[in-house]
Order: C-alpha cells, then structure tokens, then sequence
C-alpha cells in the first residue's frame, strides 16, 4: 500500500492537468495541433487585404491550449504615413467592452451584491415603472407627440446582461433633448450617472423579457446601465472598479476607457469603407476617433467605451475558456461561467443568426448561421469597428481579430473568412 500511495497521486497529477495560466509560444503549429501549410492561408488571406486596399491593418491572437500558434500584424496602423502595425497596437473594441464589463458585475454577483432577477429600479430608482413607447410622431420626431403605456414588469439585471430588456441602441425618440444621451462615445463632459438616469426615462420599445412569439433580443445600451449598477454596488468609479477587479489580476495593462498619454500614439488610426468599390479613409466622426485620447475623458462606456490590444483581450478569453482563472488569479468561479453560458432569451435568437444569448455573450448553436466552423457551444461577440472574438471549449482554442474601420462593407467576410483560415488548419 505504501509503494502504491506514491504511484496514485503521480498518476493522479499528471491526469489532472491545469489549465494554462500564462501564454506560451507554440514551437511550431505542428506542436500546437495545426497545420503549417494550411495556416500559411491565413497570412496570404490577410495580406492580401492589406495589398488590395480592402483592410489597412489586422491583428489576429489564436491559442490552443494555451499555446500561441498565431499572433501577427498585417498593414499599418496610419496608412498615410505607412507605419507598420505592431502587436501590442491598440483598437477601439467597442462592443467587446460589453464581455469585460460583464464579468466585472459577475465579481459582485459572486459576492452576494445583487440576484440576476432582482429589478435594477431596486439599486436605480430611475428605473421604476418602466412605459413602452406606443406610437409616434414620425413625421416629427423630435417635437411631436407620441404615446406610451405602462411596461408589463420591471427590467430585471438578468434582462440587461442578455439584452431582452426592449432597450435599443437607436430609439425613434432619442433625438429629443429630454432622451438624447451618447450613442457610443463622449468627448463631452458626461457622466456615467446622469446618462443612465436620462436614459431611464426613455420608453421601451417592447416589454421586458420574451414574449409568446419568441421576440426578446432587443440590442441596445443595457450594459451601460450595468455600469452604473457597478459603481453602486462596488462604491466606487465604475473604471476603478473594473480596474481592480478584472484588468490588473489578468495583467490587461493595455485595457483603458482613456489612454494615458504614454501610450496614445498606439492607438490605431480609424478608418471608413461603406462599399467595396470605395477607397479607405480616415473616418470623420472625431469623437469616434479621438474619444480615447481628447475631450473631457469622463464618460465610462461599458457597452462600448474600451481600447485594448489583442493579447490583453485574449487573457480575458483564455480566463473563460479555463472556467475563471488566469495568470495565477482566480475573477471567477466556474458554476459562475457555466451559468453565464446557458441560453437567456429562450425562442428568441440573435438577428439572422440562430444562435442564442447569455449573460454576456451570443452563443453558436447547431444551426447557426454565423458561427462557421466553431462547435456548438461555442460563445463570441465583437465590435461595430470591426474587432471580434471566438472562444471554443470543445476544441480548447481562442480565436481573435482585430482592425477598425467603420462603416465596413467587408466586416462579415473579415471576421466570418479568418474563423474559416484557422478551423480549416486546425488538425
């Protein structure tokens, strides 16, 4: 019995392999379960964007277990001044703020701050008897009359995480000075509770939750709300919150709302291509392109409102996909994520995707249409610049991609064709 204690927890260790807390450079793709000569599409693929004037950067981070086995830059951050991309270059992520901001609430949900059906009126009374908007004044939107009736329910927090709260980004409302927040950006002085309070008051364009015809993915400015609800119940700025809590345990040090000045000229140029027969170039919405690095800098954005580099987002995949730890710091427990990952809109799917919702994330689904190869099971989401990423737990692979330009006629051959190059070298 004494020799065979010493050979079970040998074999016991060696069968319970830990999931990777740090990124290792794979040696070659061979060693990391790919095929060199089939990845070598992936490179041709890119920089033939970059040659035909179709992309004027990309990034791309993929990790099977925890192995990199790609992780390159292609064009140039500045076309006009043809300086080359690097790595560590930062992007606006805009919607993929929504994941970090997400698991930045799970850390309170963890701690008994709050339950996912409490309603938010509970922590933001603004909230409280919410109306559907009923009908308007189309001809005068900003002037006219329009009617409302009272909401079936109170918006609950789980409604917000998976978007089936009836709040929508564009409201036929939201050009009146009594509704009119930001969209996505601010380099005006706004703060994050005078926003959510204003934006309390706009009708719904539905009621809260799925209804008999399977409607109930409505997607909009919910996790800005759930920004707020962060700063209240951590009792601190919303960015020192989630600063605390998710960026500085993964070692996310290139994740910002606002860029130190150190580090702005990493931020990559943005750029617009609204058709495939017309040129890049450099986007005219200033605040798009400079909310980061000018203005009043007091706007936090959590659904939207993020800059980042790749590697720093994929230690965010890579902490999901291990079930809530990376870089030696447990942000999560595992039944969280699980929880996270279960569908939350019930009939309802996500646009033309047929693919579902969780708390955070759209998850792919046997018949879905976006999500290529990647397994069932799989959750992703991306960003209206044109940024986006995978996570496959059966396949144990984080795929990322990252360029800015918007509005991008190639954004879904962009994201949709570089999931294609990697599944198909994957051996």
């Amino acid at each position: 019995m004494r020799l065979l204690l010493p050979f079970l927890l040998v074999t016991t260790s060696l069968l319970a392999q830990p999931f990777p807390q740090t990124f290792t450079t794979a040696k070659s793709p061979a060693e990391a379960g790919f095929s060199a000569d089939r990845l070598k599409r992936l490179d041709t693929w890119l920089q033939g964007l970059i040659d035909k004037d179709i992309a004027p950067n990309a990034v791309t981070f993929v990790a099977h277990r925890g192995k990199i086995v790609h992780y390159k830059a292609f064009g140039y951050s500045n076309l006009a001044k043809k300086t080359p991309l690097k790595r560590d270059d930062l992007y606006r992520i805009a919607s993929q703020s929504k994941a970090i901001t997400t698991v930045t609430l799970m850390t309170l949900y963890e701690e008994e701050k709050f339950l996912l059906d409490d309603p938010i009126s509970k922590y933001i009374p603004a909230f409280k008897n919410p109306k559907v908007l009923v009908s308007y004044d189309k001809k005068d939107p900003i002037g006219g009359k329009y009617e409302t009736r009272p909401a079936k329910s109170e918006i609950t927090i789980r409604q917000l995480l998976s978007h089936n709260a009836g709040i929508p980004y564009e409201h036929p409302l939201d050009q009146r000075p009594e509704f009119r927040v930001p969209f996505f950006n601010s380099t005006a002085p706004d703060k994050l509770d005078d926003v959510i309070n204003k934006l309390a008051t706009r009708p719904l364009l539905r009621d809260p939750g799925t209804d008999s015809t399977g409607a109930g993915f409505t997607y909009g400015l919910n996790i800005d709300i759930l920004g707020r609800l962060i700063e209240i119940l951590a009792g601190k700025p919303f960015d020192v919150a989630m600063r605390e809590r998710v960026l500085e345990p993964l070692g996310m040090n290139d994740t910002y709302f606002y860029l130190p000045d150190n580090k702005a000229s990493r931020l990559v140029e943005l750029y617009s291509k609204p058709g495939m027969d017309q040129p890049l170039t450099v986007h005219t919405n200033e605040a798009y392109r400079n909310f980061a690095v000018s203005g009043a800098k007091t706007f936090f954005s959590g659904g939207a409102g993020l800059v980042s580099s790749v590697e720093d987002y994929a230690r965010l995949c890579q902490m999901l996909l291990n079930g809530g730890s990376f870089n030696n710091k447990r942000i999560l427990g595992r039944k969280t994520i699980e929880m996270m990952l279960r569908n939350q809109i019930g009939a309802a799917e996500v646009w033309d995707r047929k693919d579902k919702f969780g708390l955070g994330f759209m998850l792919i689904t046997e018949n879905s249409r976006y999500g290529d190869q990647a397994s069932p099971g799989s959750y992703n989401w991306g960003g209206m610049y044109c940024s986006e990423f995978t996570i496959d737990p059966k396949e144990e692979l984080i795929l990322l991609i990252f360029t800015n330009v918007h509005p991008y006629a190639y954004y879904g051959d962009f994201v949709k064709k570089f999931r294609i190059a990697v599944y198909q070298a994957l051996e």
